[in-house]
C-alpha cells in the first residue's frame, strides 16, 4: 500500500433506517472502514441530516414512515443533485428495486449482505460505480430496457407516487385505512386521500377492485 492510499480519508456515510437497533448494528459493523457522520429514522430527518452533513454516500432503507427511501432520494436530489445513495433493505421486490433506481439510487443491496461486501459497496458507490447483486441487476436491466412485464414498469403502476404504492400494497394485503395509517405513521384521512387518488388514476370504482388490481400486478408482496 502506498503512502497516498494509507492517508486516503474514509468515505463518509449517513445511515437512514427507522429501526434504531439496526442502525446501531450497521454503525458497529462498518466502524473503522467508513466514517458515519449522521443518522435518521424518517424522511424529514433524513433530508435535514443529509443536506447538513453532505456525506459521500447515504445508506438508506426503502420502507420508512413518510414516504420511504424514494421520498428521501427525490427531496435530497432536488437540492443536492450530486448526492449518492445506496439502498440497504430486506425487500428484494422488483418494484422496490426499480423505484429507488428510477429515483436516483446508485446501488441496491440486501440486509443479508456480509460486512466486507457492504463496505466494498459503499466505496464503489462513493466512487460513482453502480452496485447490485446479479439477480437485482437483472431487474434493473430488464426494467430500463422495457422488455419486462413486471409491475414496477407497468405504465399504470408507474403513474402512482411512491406513497400511493405503499398505501396500495397495504390495502391489497387487507389492511383497513386505520391499520394502514398506523403502519405508515399517517392519518386515516390521508390514507383515504391516497386511495381516492389511485382509484381515479386507475379508473376503478371500489377498494375491493383496487385490491384485486394490485394483487394481479404483484403489488401485495
Amino acid at each position: 500500500m502506498s503512502v497516498e492510499d494509507a492517508a486516503a480519508p474514509l468515505p463518509t456515510v449517513v445511515l437512514v433506517d427507522d429501526h434504531a437497533l439496526f442502525r446501531a448494528g450497521v454503525r458497529s459493523e462498518i466502524a473503522g472502514s467508513v466514517h458515519v457522520v449522521g443518522e435518521a429514522e424518517d424522511v424529514d430527518g433524513a433530508v435535514r441530516v443529509i443536506l447538513r452533513a453532505a456525506p459521500d454516500v447515504v445508506l438508506l432503507d426503502v420502507h420508512m414512515p413518510q414516504g420511504g427511501g424514494v421520498a428521501v432520494i427525490e427531496q435530497v436530489l432536488a437540492q443536492r443533485p450530486t448526492q449518492r445513495f445506496l439502498a440497504l433493505t430486506v425487500s428484494d421486490a422488483p418494484e422496490d428495486v426499480v423505484a429507488v433506481v428510477r429515483a436516483g439510487a446508485r446501488g441496491y443491496v440486501e440486509k443479508t449482505i456480509r460486512t466486507e461486501e457492504l463496505v466494498a459497496a459503499i466505496v464503489q458507490v462513493a466512487d460513482g460505480e453502480p452496485v447490485f447483486s446479479p439477480r437485482l441487476a437483472g431487474f434493473v436491466l430488464e426494467a430500463f430496457s422495457g422488455n419486462t412485464p413486471m409491475g414496477a414498469v407497468d405504465p399504470e403502476v408507474e403513474q402512482l407516487t411512491a406513497r400511493e404504492r405503499e398505501v396500495l400494497r397495504l390495502i391489497a394485503r387487507g389492511y383497513s385505512y386505520k391499520q394502514a395509517a398506523l403502519k405508515l405513521d399517517i392519518s386515516p384521512r390521508t390514507v383515504e386521500t391516497h386511495v381516492s387518488s389511485v382509484l381515479r388514476k386507475t379508473q376503478l370504482s371500489s377498494r375491493h377492485e383496487l385490491a384485486r388490481w394490485a394483487t394481479r400486478r404483484g403489488l401485495d408482496g
